[in-house]
């Protein structure tokens, strides 16, 4: 599992990505805290990573860089609104972390797929297994 100093980093990823609209929704706040909840993160530490944005720390395995990832498809659907800035920053974000560019896009195309955009994890899974073959 990841350290601690990464908890706080996913999670600062996930509210700048939020905040990419410049709008953080109660949906969207209600998310990012269930992650810092299921992370071990306190609320207070929380709260405070809403004002002040830490260093991003990539994850190290492949494997929890597609869970971050889905995160943030996840994050980005849970308003039920995407726009072209969230799509782009995802994108752009799933690049930086090294994931295949075609992969990134499948994911972005097959999400409209399902109810609510939500890509089951088994489906991104093999999206990814399917572009590192």
């Amino acid at each position: 599992m990841s350290t601690y100093k990464e908890k706080l980093s996913i999670l600062s990823e996930m509210i700048a990505f939020a905040k990419a609209d410049q709008d953080l929704k109660d949906t969207e706040y209600n998310f990012l805290f269930g992650v810092a909840v299921s992370l071990g993160i306190e609320k207070e530490i929380f709260d405070s990573l809403l004002k002040k944005q830490i260093k991003v720390v990539i994850p190290k395995t492949q494997a929890d860089r597609i869970l971050q990832f889905h995160r943030l498809v996840l994050l980005m659907n849970v308003d039920q609104e995407q726009n072209q800035i969230e799509i782009s920053k995802l994108h752009n974000i799933g690049l930086g972390m090294g994931l295949p560019p075609s992969a990134i896009e499948q994911v972005l195309m097959v999400m409209h797929d399902y109810p609510d955009k939500i890509i089951p994890p088994e489906v991104l899974i093999n999206i990814f297994k399917a572009h590192y073959n």
